[in-house]
Order: C-alpha cells, then structure tokens, then sequence
C-alpha cells in the first residue's frame, strides 16, 4: 500500500560555507567515511573520546533482544562528573559554565568550580533527604540556575530525574508524579514570566494532595518571593538546605545503562508516555552532535539555546551537551518578548552570543515584527544560527539567516524527537550546502530511510514515512513502566524499524525534507498533501508572518485544506479586507504548488494555538474547522486565544 506524499513545492536556494567557516569547522568529511565504514566503532571512538569512563567498556551495541538496546553496557561512569569534576580537574574551573539572566534583569555567571560546588552541595541534601541510587525526583522550577543543579545532582547520586514544565496545571503534574512514584518534589515559590510572578509552590501542594503518596519531602529555591503553603515536616527552603550542605561529595561511577531521566511526552491515548533516557550512549551522542552540528569552539564561543528544561531540547542541548563540551551557555529565565520585544536581541548583545539555537514558531513571530527591532541591536558576535523543534519554512530560514545572522552564517536545521533524545539529521555547518527548508542529512552513525506503508523503500523523490533502521546510542529504552507501549507506539509498524511518526521525502540530491506528522497530512482527492509544504507557501507570500494548516472533512474531496494566517505587522492593513486578503493567499498556494493544495478556506487570526513550548497545536484548528467544540486547551501558553480565533471566525 502507498503512502506517498504528493509535493510540488521546490526550493532552489543553495548557500555553501564560507571559506572562513569552512577552515575553521570542527566536522569535516571524514566523520562521514569513519561511520560509513565501521558505524558501531565509530560510536565507540566518540564515546572513549568525548566522555571520561570510570570503568572502560568493552561493548558497543547489544540488540539481541529488539527494540531494546544496551550501548556501551559493560562501561561505568558519572554524567555529572562528565558535566563538571573533570573539566574543573583539567583547569577549567574558572570558565564560566552558565550566564544566567532572570526575567526583571538580575543575572548571574557561574563558573564550572561554583557550578561543581552547588551540584555537591545539592546531592548532600537529596542524600540526607533519602533519596538514593534509582530513586525519582520531580523537578518543577522555573528556568533559574537550581534547575540545573537539581538535574545534575540526581544525576550524580543516580537518582532518576523527572522535570516537569512550570507551567503544566497540578493535574498533569501529579499524574506525572503517580506514573514516576517520586519521593522527592523540587520547585520554587514562583518564576517570573511576562513580568510577572506565577505561583508554582501551590501548584505542587495541589498535585501532591492529589497523589497516592509516594512523595516525602518538597525542597523550595526562594524566587519570585511570592507567599506560599508550609507543610511541617515536609517542605524544605533550598537555600537553608543546600547552601549548608557539605561540598564534599564523591561522584559514584555507574553503569552505563543506568537510567538517567524520564521524560513525559503526550500520547495518543490521553495518559501521557514516561521516555526514558540512560546515561553512556545518550551523553555519548548530546556531546557528539553538540559539537560537530554546533561547530562549538568551547574555549571562544558563547553557546545560547532558548529551550527550557522541562522539554528534551532544555536536556540534551541546554544541560547535558553543552556542560560536557565545557561549553559557556546562556540561559534566559523569561520570554522572548519582556520586557520589551527586542529582549532576545539584548541578550545576544550583551553576552556576545556566537551560537544561537532557536525554535522555527519563535522566528516567524519575530518575522512578523519586522525587521527594525534586531537590526536596533549589534548581533555581529553570532556565527551559527540552528532550528529545532519543527520544520522551519524556507522563507523564515532566509529570514533568520539574512535578518538575525548578517546574511552570512550557516542556518542549521535539526530533526529529532524527545524519543530520539538528540540530534539525528542536520545538516554540518562547515561541510554542507545548505538549502532553506531541509533538514539535510543524517548525521554520521545514524541510519534513516523513508518508506512506504509496507515498509519498502520508496524512490527518491516520493514522499513516504520516516523511520530510523539501526538502534543509536542515544534512543529512549522504553516507556517508564510499559514496555509493551513502547513496543506498540514505535515498533509495532515495521517490526526492526522505529517509526517516528513523521513524513518525509529526499530530493535529487537526497536531501531530507520534513513534511510534518503523518496525523498531519491530508487526503485531498486522492491526493496526500503535506501542511508543512502549504504552510511554507503561505508564507513566502509578503502579506505573512505565520500560518497553520489543517486537513477538514470535505464531503466533495474527503479532505479540504484550511489555512489559518497571521499577517505581518507591516501588512496588517489587509485584514480589513478579509475576502480579498484570503483569495488572494488562496491563489497564490495554488500558483506555487498547484490547484489541488488551494485552500478551501484562509482565515485571518490575530495568534495561533501554541504550546508553551512553541508548537502549534493543530488539532484544535481543526475542531474549528468541522465545527467541532474545542478539545482540551489546558497545554496552551495562552488558554484564552482559543475565544479570539473562534470570536475572528464568526465575523
């Protein structure tokens, strides 16, 4: 049975490396030759080479018993001391490890001897709390400094961590506490957001009444200074615990399959999916793809991911790979647009940022502003700019290259999923051409296919479904609890292939392009059309800033294209001409990709539906598009948009 995706919009800019960049870059050719020629001995040089093991492993890879596989089993180290001791052993104490600037203004540098200390301290405290080896703690905080000391520190004692976004209601997160049964909550009072200070302490009282018990003791960082609930016995201020706890502390080695974090992701099913992450082979690949796709220079770049910790981005490219690298990261408490809307810009001037790792939702929002407020600011220390999260249009990827990066600079995009835990394809700064819009290629040592329903291969330029063929070091070893979930979620479908879900197609120069989630794409008369292939069109129109669409039941075509647009600031004169705004996006989808992907309808919206980690969620658009009730909006950064869109529509 097919699944191709039909696509027709074509994209013929190339930019190849500068001879600077080129000349100076970490990855070259020959990453690719080593992984082609031997893959497992290639992942067993990066591990030896990158991580500092207690006891040598001896084992690369056993997936004698699929889907579950052991990387580097026999091996023994500590991620934390990977992360820390041994940067401060090697004399690098006095770098410093995290620029932390809080939402008001307030800022920190902390270097890798202060981080060292604190992590000490902090697994003194879980110890003498009676946390131990295998233990879970939840970490519910803000985007402060102590977030990322309580993740290392259960780390370094090997307690399993399980951070929870501050902004999930208390249902979600004592579910999420009942599936992990933790002993140890960590929170603050409150964190600033918007200027403002949310309450995140009553949250967590309201989430541990509602579980069944497992949690012992609440440990409280003092932020947003706001009043909060005391319960004797129970709650602990983080800065009477912590800042008297010994800085004595030896790192125990462990193995390196011994779980690491879980990490809670939606499920179809409405009961979140616990993904758990070990140690060896997920630090071997954070380091490795944070260095080579980054093209980190650790002892002159300024590294600054915009993630919080709560998603796997926040893990794996704000925490783990960066610390390994002996990076200096900066990480921003707030968000993008407070205090004033150029917050982002400030930063990277301040701090002289050189890598900048952004999500594709958070560009286009910034396109919509115009280009008069990052151009206010001097943005000339960048030289890589990097995408995640989702497909990036190819007009915003020219966009943040031309307009944030000074025209110059590599954009790279990356593709992978919380599962995935790190960076499977992207494209390699110094070494690749890069084309807007594609993810590129597969990065050295992981193996990825697109195939049709019956897991054939399909041509080249057929669009079908993305797999991975070949188990990486740094891939989820289950589902907290459910092995047989996890076997029924991503292997079920091909058996020795884990299905990730999305749509995919190479070009003729076999190149990836991401065409969204296969929920996602659409059956127009027979047609598979892809949102993201519709959604870059619209806005490579000059009216656009933004656009989501969906598939909605048709009873003429089975499915119709609905679009729904957010104009630039610049062009907001359109909207009161809605019927000849949205004809003419209409017509212009069906000049660039063809009449059959024309939408039946564009509506013209002040926002989109967004997470609060900037994914759009589609799924309520299309509730309004069948005239449907809105489903559960309660994951929404903005619970509100939901009325303005439905308030828009009804004009």
């Amino acid at each position: 049975m097919t699944v191709e995706i039909d696509h027709n919009l074509e994209e013929i800019r190339r930019f190849r490396p500068s001879p600077e960049f080129a000349a100076q870059s970490i990855a070259g050719p020959e990453l690719a030759e080593a992984a082609a020629a031997d893959r497992l001995g290639f992942w067993a040089d990066q591990a030896r080479e990158l991580l500092t093991w207690s006891k040598p492993f001896t084992k690369t890879l056993d997936w004698s018993n699929p889907p579950f596989a052991t990387w580097f089993e026999d091996g023994e180290l500590n991620v934390a001391a990977n992360c820390l001791d041994r940067h401060v052993e090697n004399g690098l104490g006095d770098r410093v490890a995290i620029h932390w600037e809080g939402e008001p203004g307030d800022s920190r540098a902390i270097t890798y001897a202060q981080l060292t200390d604190e992590v000490k301290r902090a697994a003194n405290t879980l110890e003498s709390l009676g946390v131990a080896d295998g233990d879970r703690v939840a970490i519910y905080m803000p985007l402060v400094p102590e977030a990322i000391v309580a993740m290392l520190a259960c780390a370094r004692i090997g307690a399993i961590h399980s951070v929870v976004f501050g902004g999930f209601s208390s249902d979600s997160l004592a579910s999420r506490i009942d599936d992990a049964q933790a002993k140890l909550v960590i929170t603050a009072d409150g964190g600033y957001r918007k200027g403002k200070v949310f309450p995140l302490k009553p949250t967590v009282d309201e989430a541990v009444a509602k579980t069944a018990g497992s949690v012992e003791h609440v440990l409280v960082v003092r932020r947003g200074e706001n009043e909060v609930g005391w319960v004797a016995d129970r709650d602990l201020w983080w800065h009477d615990s912590v800042a008297t706890a010994s800085n004595e502390h030896v790192a125990p080695a462990f193995g390196a399959e011994h779980p690491l974090f879980i990490l809670y992701t939606s499920g179809t099913t409405g009961k979140p999916k616990g993904i758990l992450h070990t140690s060896g082979g997920y630090l071997t690949q954070a380091a490795f793809t944070h260095k080579n796709v980054f093209d980190l220079h650790p002892e002159r770049d300024v590294y600054w991911s915009t993630a919080d910790v709560g998603w796997i981005t926040g893990h794996t490219y704000v925490v783990y790979g960066p610390l390994a690298n002996a990076a200096t990261t900066v990480v921003y408490e707030g968000t993008p647009d407070s205090p004033h809307p150029g917050r982002w810009w400030e930063i990277i001037e301040k701090y002289g940022v050189t890598i900048f790792y952004a999500a594709p939702t958070a560009i286009r929002s910034f396109m919509k502003q115009g280009r008069a407020i990052p151009q206010s600011f001097n943005l000339r220390s960048l030289r890589l700019l990097g995408s995640v999260g989702e497909p990036i249009n190819p007009e915003a990827w020219v966009w943040y290259r031309h307009v944030i990066g000074g025209g110059s600079i590599p954009v790279v995009d990356t593709w992978w999923q919380t599962e995935t835990g790190a960076i499977m394809i992207s494209a390699l700064p110094g070494i690749t051409d890069l084309k807007p819009g594609s993810a590129q290629t597969p990065i050295p040592g992981v193996s990825i296919d697109i195939v049709d329903d019956s897991g054939t291969p399909v041509d080249d330029t057929n669009g079908g479904l993305l797999v991975v063929t070949e188990p990486w070091p740094s891939m989820l070893r289950g589902i907290w609890g459910d092995p047989e979930r996890f076997k029924e979620t991503y292997w079920e479908k091909f058996g020795d292939k884990y299905f990730a879900g999305d749509g995919a197609r190479r070009d003729e120069d076999g190149d990836i392009w991401l065409l969204g989630r296969v929920d996602d794409v659409m059956n127009v008369s027979g047609h598979r059309l892809s949102t993201t292939e519709i959604e870059s069109s619209l806005v490579a129109h000059p009216y656009t800033a933004e656009a989501a669409v969906v598939g909605a039941a048709d009873e003429t075509t089975g499915q119709a294209v609905v679009a729904f647009v957010i104009l630039k600031e610049s062009q907001k004169a359109h909207a009161a001409d809605v019927a000849a705004t949205s004809e003419e996006l209409r017509a212009h989808v069906a000049r660039q990709i063809g009449a059959i992907a024309r939408p039946r309808q564009v509506f013209i919206v002040p926002e989109l539906p967004k997470t609060r980690s900037g994914k759009i969620m589609r799924r309520l658009l299309r509730d309004l598009a069948e005239g449907r009730q809105v489903g559960d909006t309660t994951t929404l950064a903005d619970t509100s948009i939901m009325e303005v869109i439905e308030a828009q529509l009804v004009k």
